[in-house]
């Protein structure tokens, strides 16, 4: 999978003199975090402003300013001030993966998408991240999900897949993960058109161990 394929379009945009306040306003009207913030007059990326950047703007609650002095502050305040300058793109071919890693190991929540002339063509978020892990999961669709220790051997995965679709089973999605031992792996698969005791059947001669099972 694609950034292309889960990223957001339809950008909201902000420019280095936007004021604060008005880059707050429009986060609270569109329900966004972040805003990728543009030259005016190239429209080349130049910035990202978050609304934590935009919150460690705003005066402290303890300071003895009356709400109009703090609006007029912030009014001033642009959003070129606080706004992140190195940003971390990505490109829309690259792969979701690389750019979920990315934001874990930066610890950023989103970032922008840029094409080959380096312009911004969209954000992949978080929520998008997580968006694509519910549908890889079949997570909105009914059937038996289990978690299985298999053994780590070529052609397993094959066979137990064979298994569950020669007694039935439609498989809906599966994923693996490393084992508690090198000799194993951990199988997470969902599927349908069984009942628990033809899965249960169809994955025994595969299967080390039966961590999970569950109808959803």
């Amino acid at each position: 999978m694609q950034v292309k394929n889960v990223m957001t379009t339809g950008l909201f945009l902000a420019h280095p003199d936007t004021p604060v306040t008005e880059a707050q306003a429009m986060m609270r009207r569109e329900h966004i975090h972040r805003l990728p913030v543009v030259d005016r007059h190239t429209k080349r990326l130049v910035g990202i402003v978050t609304e934590k950047d935009l919150l460690y703007a705003s005066p402290s609650p303890a300071t003895t300013l009356n709400v109009y002095e703090m609006n007029d502050l912030l009014s001033k305040l642009k959003v070129s001030a606080v706004m992140t300058r190195d940003v971390i793109t990505v490109r829309p071919d690259d792969l979701v993966e690389h750019a979920a890693r990315i934001m874990v190991d930066d610890d950023i929540g989103g970032l922008p998408v840029m094409d080959n002339d380096g312009f911004v063509i969209g954000i992949v978020t978080e929520s998008d991240i997580f968006k694509l892990f519910i549908d890889l999961f079949g997570t909105r669709e009914s059937g038996i999900r289990a978690t299985l220790r298999v053994p780590d051997e070529p052609g397993k995965l094959a066979k137990l897949s064979a298994d569950i679709v020669s007694h039935g089973g439609n498989i809906i999605s599966i994923g693996t993960w490393p084992g508690n031992n090198p000799t194993n792996v951990v199988v997470v698969i969902k599927v349908r058109d069984m009942t628990r005791e033809q899965f249960i059947s169809s994955v025994e001669a595969d299967t080390q161990e039966v961590l999970d099972l569950r109808e959803t």
